[in-house]
């Protein structure tokens, strides 16, 4: 996990007391979701997307994002939740892996919030298709937020990626 600090006051604060990261919420279905800023490449207004033969159903298709062809996946639909409605709200959150970008559509994005490393808890183990796609769970207010394990997201043999 890395961490993201604004200052050097606020890593000199987090230091002392505990270490912190960074996080982009987001709501999928009237549930919360979060990845690591640090994987954020940006946020963008859903554009429609080209389909690709043969891919799997939460693959959307591609976009052009100046000049990089990247895959776009509907994150409802690959939790299991049925097919995203395209709405006002709806954004594309475009996240680096390193060696690609990925585009995840979701409802709307809610927030940056700072979240102490401790109090991250293991995602409990479930049967089912996206068990595997949590990274681990935190509480934040009256809520939890699922953190997301990027590459079990986007892996290839959930479809398509560039």
């Amino acid at each position: 996990m890395s961490l993201a600090y604004d200052t050097l006051s606020d890593y000199g604060a987090a230091a002392s007391s505990e270490a912190m990261q960074r996080i982009v919420t987001f709501k999928v279905d009237g549930r919360s979701f979060g990845v690591d800023v640090a994987s954020v490449r940006e946020i963008k207004g859903w554009q429609p997307t080209t389909p690709l033969p043969n891919a799997a159903s939460h693959v959307l298709g591609v976009i052009n994002l100046r000049g990089a062809i990247i895959a776009v996946y509907d994150l409802r639909r690959r939790l299991g939740l049925g097919a995203s409605a395209i709405s006002r709200s709806s954004v594309v959150i475009v996240v680096d892996l390193g060696e690609r970008l990925a585009g995840l559509l979701v409802d709307a994005v809610s927030d940056i919030v700072d979240i102490q490393v401790s109090s991250l808890r293991p995602a409990p183990e479930i049967a089912g298709e996206g068990d595997d796609i949590l990274q681990a769970l935190v509480v934040k207010g009256d809520e939890v937020v699922a953190l997301l394990d990027l590459p079990s997201v986007v892996r290839e043999s959930a479809g398509w990626v560039n």
